[in-house]
């Protein structure tokens, strides 16, 4: 996890087995810093209503694209992926790790 300009915030490693939405939680408790959340941004792999409920349970805005086979009602419009547009940096930041 890292913040808006690519600093590390938190790191969490697990086996491949199990799915992304499961890890999002030990990540969160492994944060270095103890400032709260406002906003959480992930790939397709968390999309998730049982995960936005419960990140917006804490006061945390997921910000997920949804999956292109998804059934059940879009829940996020288009302003919020304008945060979205700057995951790249995270990505850059695993490429440097």
């Amino acid at each position: 996890m890292a913040d808006r300009t690519g600093l590390l915030l938190a790191i969490h490693i697990e086996s491949a087995s199990p799915h992304e939405v499961a890890l999002v939680e030990a990540t969160l408790e492994s944060r270095f810093v103890a400032e709260k959340l406002l906003y959480l941004i992930k790939d397709r792999s968390c999309d998730s209503n049982l995960l936005d409920e419960m990140l917006n349970m804490d006061g945390i805005d997921l910000t997920t694209p949804h999956c292109k086979n998804r059934i059940q009602p879009v829940t996020q419009d288009s302003r919020k992926f304008r945060r979205y547009q700057h995951h790249w940096k995270i990505e850059r930041l695993k490429a440097w790790l």
